[in-house]
């Protein structure tokens, strides 16, 4: 079942219709990506570009090639190609943001909320975590590794913070 509207020999479809505005949609999304990472000023915002119009391009595109070949076998790896990139984006921009953080490779002054301050700190800025903002020395840091640390000892042993819950 075709809808016919008049465009050359065999008609312009529905579906020939569905596919235009999709390729279009993946387009438009897959530039505003690339705008986005050459426009913005430092990492996280480009982060924010990269990922979100780049996913949204790429499952417009998918959905064109399952609306122009609809068998179980291009809808099962469409649903795939969509679930996968869906979970692997976003964590790998986490991790690409976390380290552009840990570095310093950001503009401070952009941030509205700074909500690693107190866990994370830049590899060349000043030790949050000591009350004077001196790094401590890796003489006078406790062994993680030491597996003769006894279990009463609550001053360096987070596995007993969870054992009294």
């Amino acid at each position: 079942m075709s809808l016919d509207l008049g465009f050359g020999a065999d008609g312009f479809g529905v579906r020939d219709a569905i596919t235009a505005v999709l390729v279009l949609l993946s387009a438009l999304m897959c530039f505003a990506a690339g705008v986005g990472l050459v426009r913005f000023p430092d990492v996280l915002s480009r982060l924010h570009a990269a990922t979100k119009p780049q996913i949204l391009g790429l499952i417009a595109i998918v959905a064109d090639v399952a609306v122009t070949n609809p068998s179980v076998g291009t809808v099962t790896l469409a649903v795939a190609i969509v679930f996968f990139q869906g979970l692997t984006a976003p964590a790998s921009a986490h991790m690409a943001g976390r380290a552009a953080y840990r570095t310093g490779h950001f503009l401070s002054d952009t941030l509205l909320v700074d909500e690693f301050a107190r866990v994370e700190r830049p590899a060349d800025g000043p030790d949050l975590d000591t009350p004077g903002g001196d790094s401590t020395d890796a003489a006078d840091a406790p062994d993680s590794t030491d597996s003769t640390a006894e279990l009463g000892d609550e001053s360096d042993a987070p596995a007993d913070d969870l054992e009294k819950r």
